[in-house]
């Protein structure tokens, strides 16, 4: 659900209760908890985050052949041992795949996080847009197009090297 929210209105969602939150409670003002800045982005970068990472570790753990579990049932392993040596080794290449989305979704989603006080690459989008500056938008935009390139190949090759030989298809 959260993914059919607009980035913008729930960093606007998150300011009115924690707003709330640092009045009732001055010592969260003082660790940096209001309503505007780091606080509310880092918050909805989380929430968003939340959808593909759950939703890769469900579905890589739903995807498993039940005659693999069997077997290692079969073999002797306790429940805590086919997940631990079975179930996990499988899923993990699709819960770094939602890991690896995630990541690279927060990283262009952190730019919006300009309009609320976060500051960052996005601040350079938004100055250049209400300046109709195109050098100031590129300033922003570029380092962030390489940024989310670079976390996607990091974690490409993460994901290539925790990939089980058996799955990976002869591509290793």
């Amino acid at each position: 659900i959260t993914q059919t929210i607009p980035s913008l209105a729930l960093f606007g969602l998150l300011i009115a209760p924690l707003s709330a939150l640092s009045f009732a409670f001055p010592t969260l003002r003082e660790i940096g908890i209001r309503g505007v800045g780091d606080t509310p982005a880092i918050i909805a970068l989380i929430i968003y985050s939340l959808l593909p990472i759950v939703r890769n570790t469900y579905v890589g753990l739903r995807q498993l052949d039940i005659a693999v579990i069997d077997a290692g049932i079969g073999m002797g392993m306790s429940r805590t041992q086919v997940f631990r040596k079975i179930e996990v080794p499988l899923a993990a290449p699709l819960v770094l795949e939602g890991v690896r989305t995630a990541s690279v979704q927060s990283v262009g989603l952190a730019a919006v996080a300009a309009l609320i006080g976060a500051g960052g690459l996005g601040w350079f989008i938004f100055q250049g847009l209400g300046q109709a500056a195109a050098d100031l938008i590129l300033l922003g935009a570029i380092p962030i197009i390489f940024l989310a390139l670079i976390v996607d190949t990091i974690i490409r090759t993460i994901i290539r090297l925790a990939t089980p030989k058996g799955l990976a298809g002869g591509n290793q």
